[in-house]
């Protein structure tokens, strides 16, 4: 009897904790924005609008994934399920991100010959296409089918 309502109240405190991760996910979308927002304007008066708006991209990048958080955290507390596929995205997005990121960084800081490493964008151009092939594993209906057939 102890234990059916301690595990009671605790599924009621893990709903409670992910509609509060619902909405902090909901207010960093908005302070994100505000940030994009703010970049896109200061980049705008100081007459860099080019790479400004791509130090501002970074930001839309991070807006990405929060939605794609949003959209997993919904559909968590609809069915109590989590897909794998939610954490590959994710790391495409992050990869993504830093790809388009780190030459607008190196191009904008002074001395930026010496400062652009292929051998780390070569890595990130490998981890992208790894993150490619297990994103299209993960969501290849053929594929779920053959896994659930064997």
């Amino acid at each position: 009897m102890f234990e059916s309502k301690l595990i009671a109240g605790m599924k009621n405190f893990n709903q409670l904790i992910h509609v509060l991760l619902a909405l902090a996910l909901g207010v960093a979308c908005v302070m994100v924005i505000w940030d994009f927002g703010i970049k896109a304007m200061e980049a705008w008066q100081a007459g860099n609008a080019a790479s400004g708006f791509f130090q501002a991209l970074g930001s839309l990048f991070i807006l990405w994934t929060l939605s794609t958080l949003i959209s997993a955290e919904m559909n968590y507390l609809q069915t109590g399920r989590t897909f794998v596929r939610v954490f590959v995205e994710v790391a495409m997005i992050s990869v993504i991100r830093e790809m388009i990121v780190q030459p607008v960084q190196v191009i904008s800081s002074p001395g930026h010959e010496s400062n652009f490493n292929p051998i780390h964008y070569g890595l990130l151009l490998a981890a992208l296409l790894v993150i490619g092939i297990v994103y299209r594993l993960v969501t290849d209906p053929k594929v779920a089918q053959e896994s659930t057939a064997e």
